[in-house]
This record gives structure tokens, sequence and C-alpha cells, in this order.
């Protein structure tokens, strides 16, 4: 069942939705993190395209710079640099307080970086698994921690926007579907973690950005904040640099085109339609499907949620 999921989410059929489909959202303000390459990119050339002010948040200042200018260069927008480094939660609440003192309204947040299958010896500043880190912390305590600090701007969003919502659009992926649970003996560094393995590893990080989406959902979707989480698609990005040789080759025959991987979050972040999706997973190009059947688990979203708290509370 899970072979036949992943086929068919690998091998979509031809998208109904393209971002000539985006609304104008002029007024809007709207961060995409790991803008400055990849789906992100993309994804922020189509935001910049729709008359949005976007801020890119990312690590690197000079990366990110260049990719504000070649975004400029191709759409007449400038978006705005905001630094925000993943694996660090001190750095995420830096990088929220900055956001808050510019800006009091939020109406889209696209938590979009990753990372994948780094090797084993990488961690976050705190400790954690990089890619349960970056991919879930900020999506675990990554991203889930930087959600939670603009929550407060995304609620004022909401109430200003003409459809009454904010959008959180998390990026999951098609790995999702093979972890069967949150193991939280492998989120910091132990012989349960090393024993995983990245590709465990990766694919259980990729569950826990779908399981913190529902319940983001679920928690705030009265408020007006309407969460979503989604595979991209298999695509061609940076985040296959850390695979081996022959694991690139075989998996390019897979992958899509870039610019593709946007669609999806961008008919979620952006669209009429979008505002309809709270709680739903979304599958490519721009469909809804039915994900890993953990994400459906409430306890399994109340857990992950608490062990999220529980690390930031004395950031």
């Amino acid at each position: 069942m899970v072979l036949l999921t992943l086929i068919r989410e690998g091998f979509p059929p031809k998208p109904t939705f393209s971002v000539d489909d985006i609304p104008d959202l002029s007024g809007k303000v709207i961060v995409v993190t790991g803008a400055n390459t990849g789906v992100g990119k993309e994804t922020a050339k189509a935001l910049l395209n729709h008359n949005a002010k976007v801020y890119i948040a990312a690590r690197s200042q000079e990366k990110t710079e260049k990719a504000i200018q070649d975004l400029k260069n191709e759409t007449g927008k400038e978006a705005i640099f905001l630094k925000l480094d993943l694996a660090s939660l001190k750095a995420i609440k830096a990088a929220a307080e900055e956001f808050l003192r510019k800006e009091t309204e939020l109406h889209a947040l696209f938590n979009n970086a990753g990372v994948m299958v780094p090797p084993m010896d990488d961690l976050t500043a705190d400790g954690y698994d990089l890619q349960f880190g970056t991919n879930t912390l900020v999506d675990v305590p990554g991203h889930f921690y930087f959600t939670k600090l603009l929550l407060p701007a995304l609620l004022k969003g909401a109430k200003s926007s003409p459809d009454g919502t904010a959008r959180v659009v998390n990026t999951s992926s098609s790995a999702s579907l093979i972890a069967r649970k949150i193991n939280f003996d492998t989120l910091k560094d132990s012989r349960a973690r090393r024993k995983s393995g990245p590709n465990q590893l990766y694919a259980q990080s990729k569950l826990g950005n779908a399981i913190f989406a529902k319940e983001l959902a679920r928690r705030y979707g009265d408020q007006g904040i309407v969460s979503t989480g989604l595979n991209p698609g298999n695509l061609t990005s940076d985040l296959q640099r850390h695979l081996g040789r022959i694991q690139t080759m075989l998996v390019g025959l897979l992958l899509h085109p870039t610019p593709m991987g946007a669609l999806t979050q961008l008919w979620a972040g952006t669209t009429q339609e979008g505002a309809t999706l709270n709680g739903k997973y979304l599958i490519p190009w721009a469909r809804i499907g039915t994900g890993n059947p953990v994400i459906q688990d409430e306890k399994a979203g109340a857990d992950l949620w608490k062990w999220f708290e529980d690390q930031v509370a004395n950031i």
C-alpha cells in the first residue's frame, strides 16, 4: 500500500493549477524559510510576481542576498532578508523577534527549509538530530518554535485578511509515508539515533512535519490559522547534496523540475481554495491526499506538541 502511494505521488497527473492562478497579493506579508535556493526560491519568485511583501528567512546572508538579487532581476521586485538559523533555537528566537520589530501582521508562513540525510555526526547547536531539529523542531523544535513565536502576527494577519485566514504551509515529503511513529529516543544523539541511520531519521523528521501541521490545524483552526502539510514532489534540488554518487544517479531518474515543487504550497498558501484546506495533507500537484495514517492520531499530535513545548520552554 505504501509502495503504491509512493508511486502515485511520484508520478502525478498533469497539474490543473499554475502560478498564473495566484491572485494579486498586494498588502500581504509572507515569510518563506530556506528560499535562497530550490523550491523556496521558486515560491518566493511567484509571490513577488504577484505583489506580496516577501521575507526570505535563511542562514547565509551572502547566499540569500545573491538570491534576492536574482529574484529582483527576474521579477523587478525585491525580497527582504531575515537571518534565520533553524539549527539553533536561540537564533530562531532572534529571527522571530527581528521580524516582529518590523511587522505586526503575517499573512502566510511557508515552512519550507530542510535538510536530507546529512552525516550522522551533524547535530543542531542544541544537540538534536540535524534533520529532526531543522525539519521539524523548526518543525519540531525548529519550524515549530519559529511558528510559535510568529503566531501573534499570524493571528493578526488572519483578522485583517478578507477571508479571515492566515496560512501556515509545512513542507513534508513522501518519505513521511515510510516512518511508523516518532521515536523520541532518537531525537538527540544516542545509540538509538545512530542505530536508526540517516534515511530512517529523515523519514521520521518529515512525518514530524506532517504531524505538526495537523496539530497546529487542530489547535488554531478556529482562530483563522489554516495549516497544511504537503509532499512537494520528487524534485531536483540541493537536498540531494549528501547522497552518494550511485544514490544520486538512481534518484535522478525519478525527479521532476524544481519549479513544479512550488505549485502545491503556492496553491495552499495563496488561493481562495487554500482557505478550505485546514488540516489537510496535500500531494503533487496541488491535490488533496491522505498521507501517513499516524498524522490523524490525535495522541501522536498531542505528544509531539508537548515534546516541542518542553524543548523550547527555557529559551
